[in-house]
């Protein structure tokens, strides 16, 4: 339900969504991402997200992440199975070929590959995640991505996303200038607030692609997460 704090969703056009972006902006830009997923919750909401299906691996397990960025996501999850005694073998999908050749050793393996037809065998991963991704999307492309998710993965499907509000919108904008965000990632995490779900818009999407309808909780830093068993 949208109201005063919690505006419709918007479309929006993001600038590093755009494939003709120069290289040196997406680097940057997406530097600042991750330094935002650790100021504002982005990666603790993910990783607590994740903690369930680490502790159930014995020993050894893996993960894609679709969508990886510069990979800070899949390294702190390395580091949070490490804690629980675990090996986890993390693989980073991206798009960007820019990003994966300046970042790719923050995962074991990277693919350059397209989120809604993920170059992955069925139940071939333990965990596929998606963090401050799906927000991109259209609902029905979306639904599309995470039918992919649950297809790939073998014992858990992660999300982590965007909570729409105007307070976030806010927060984000006026905080990016003393952190000296560029002015794209400005923009671009504005845009990426309102393109943002409330709890039961993610559900939906869930139960469109799926059919079960999952819990979805409320993460400090204006962040949403949901994860499921996936069911074939």
């Amino acid at each position: 339900m949208t109201g005063l704090l919690t505006p419709a969703r918007r479309r929006g056009i993001e600038i590093l969504d755009d494939p003709a972006v120069d290289p040196a902006l997406m680097t940057r830009s997406m530097r600042d991402v991750a330094r935002a997923n650790i100021l504002f919750g982005g990666r603790r909401a993910a990783i607590t997200e994740l903690m369930p299906a680490l502790r159930e691996m014995h020993g050894y397990g893996s993960m894609l992440d679709v969508g990886t960025g510069v990979g800070d996501i899949p390294a702190a999850a390395r580091l949070a199975a490490a804690g629980l005694g675990v090996k986890l073998r993390t693989i980073g999908m991206e798009m960007s070929g820019p990003l994966l050749s300046a970042y790719g050793s923050a995962n074991d393996t990277v693919v350059c590959g397209d989120a809604v037809a993920l170059p992955f065998r069925d139940r071939s991963v333990d965990v596929v995640m998606a963090s401050q991704l799906l927000h991109h999307f259209i609902a029905a492309d979306a639904a599309a991505l995470v039918r992919e998710m649950n297809r790939v993965a073998r014992s858990r499907v992660v999300i982590s996303d965007l909570r729409r509000s105007f307070v976030a919108a806010a927060g984000i904008w006026l905080t990016s200038f003393p952190l000296r965000f560029h002015t794209a990632s400005r923009h671009d995490g504005v845009v990426s607030v309102m393109r943002g779900f409330l709890p039961d818009e993610l559900a939906d999407i869930v139960e469109a692609a799926t059919g079960e309808r999952p819990v979805v909780r409320r993460r400090l830093g204006y962040r949403i997460t949901t994860s499921w068993i996936p069911r074939t």
